[in-house]
């Protein structure tokens, strides 16, 4: 699930374009615009939640290039991102119906 500014960024139309592919070969690529996640109280971390019993959170600098990463084991803490990201998935779109959107703001 991604979060894409309106407009989109460079690099974030860059990962969708990408995400066509992916989604042609049967990846479930979800999508969501910024102001929907700030609307749903989504926090603007960017992390990553692995069969879901760890937590990679990515840390960018002011220029919004990767620093680092966080690994998070702490089962409520990892519960608590799960929940996030189940959030997520509930209000973002499938890439193709996300796609349309974007083509019809163009």
């Amino acid at each position: 699930m991604r979060v894409v500014d309106n407009p989109p960024t460079e690099g974030q139309r860059f990962l969708l374009s990408y995400a066509r592919c992916n989604a042609a070969t049967g990846e479930d690529v979800q999508n969501l615009w910024r102001q929907d996640a700030e609307r749903a109280h989504l926090p603007a971390e960017d992390f990553w939640v692995f069969d879901s019993r760890l937590v990679a959170i990515l840390r960018f600098d002011d220029q919004d290039v990767f620093h680092d990463v966080e690994i998070i084991t702490e089962p409520a803490e990892v519960l608590r991102y799960c929940q996030v990201r189940d959030a997520a998935v509930h209000a973002s779109v499938p890439y193709d119906q996300f796609a349309a959107q974007l083509g019809a703001k163009e």
